[in-house]
């Protein structure tokens, strides 16, 4: 029974607008509250931003940072409510992740030119897993536009070279409204999944390593995104408006049809 509703959750949050998946997501949550914890684990939906309490920067909210109601800031390392005996990363991890936190930043400022970015790392049996976020919202004008990626990664150590499975998700919403065009919304989201071995030397070859396959993915989807959402929009556009007036595009198709017939004669 459980696993029916939990289907029947997901097959409805696909088939509803993706801009509103986190106000869904809380209806659903509230109507089965059994089914929360599997539901905000399996669906991807736009990053929240709060901002640390000691440091007084922003970071970025999702499910491998939070910790029941509170969430873990990637500044403090502290958790936000306090949490007794929460889950923390050794020191070598938090070590990495501050530092891939570092070119993440840098990273966002030379491609995003601004917006938000956070990098959470945390232990496995047989190496590290981590998540790398980033968000860019434009000024709420008569045109909005929100960015959100999400790439969750493993590195598996293997003597002289890493295995690395990274998982990227990237939710896109745009929209616009005025008089003339009325109100237009373009909003959905692309998963893409890649594994491959890598040379490691130290702790910082992770760092190089994991930024490549980031910065690679993200290219890739960009370009995809260009070519689903706004190729086919385009296309699609194109073949509904008529650039020239409709009696000539009739006289030029009776004109057309003429040709052919004399030629069958």
């Amino acid at each position: 029974m459980a696993s029916d509703q939990f289907d029947s959750a997901l097959d409805l949050l696909r088939r509803l607008p993706p801009h509103s998946t986190s106000a869904n997501l809380d209806r659903i949550c509230a109507l089965a509250p059994d089914l929360t914890e599997d539901l905000l684990s399996s669906v991807d939906q736009p990053l929240q931003t709060r901002q640390c309490k000691k440091t007084k920067r922003d970071y970025l909210l999702c499910d491998y940072n939070r910790d029941g109601d509170s969430y873990r800031s990637p500044w403090s390392n502290e958790f936000e409510p306090e949490v007794e005996d929460a889950e923390m990363p050794s020191e070598r991890v938090r070590r990495m992740e501050v530092r891939m936190g570092e070119a993440v930043e840098v990273y966002r400022e030379l491609y995003y030119e601004g917006g938000v970015s956070s990098v959470y790392f945390w232990d496995l049996d047989d190496g590290f897993a981590g998540v790398v976020l980033l968000k860019k919202v434009t000024p709420k004008t008569s045109s909005e536009g929100a960015w959100d990626s999400i790439h969750v990664f493993e590195a598996i150590n293997r003597a002289r070279t890493a295995h690395y499975k990274l998982t990227s998700t990237v939710i896109l919403h745009l929209s616009r409204s005025n008089e003339v065009l009325g109100n237009m919304d373009l909003s959905g989201n692309m998963t893409r999944q890649i594994e491959q071995d890598m040379p490691v030397q130290d702790d910082g070859s992770h760092i190089v390593n994991v930024g490549k396959l980031v910065e690679d993915m993200e290219l890739k989807m960009r370009n995809l995104l260009q070519e689903v959402y706004f190729g086919k929009a385009k296309d699609i556009v194109g073949d509904l408006r008529s650039i020239q007036p409709l009696t000539e595009a009739n006289k030029d198709k009776a004109t057309h049809q003429e040709m052919i017939n004399s030629m069958k004669r």
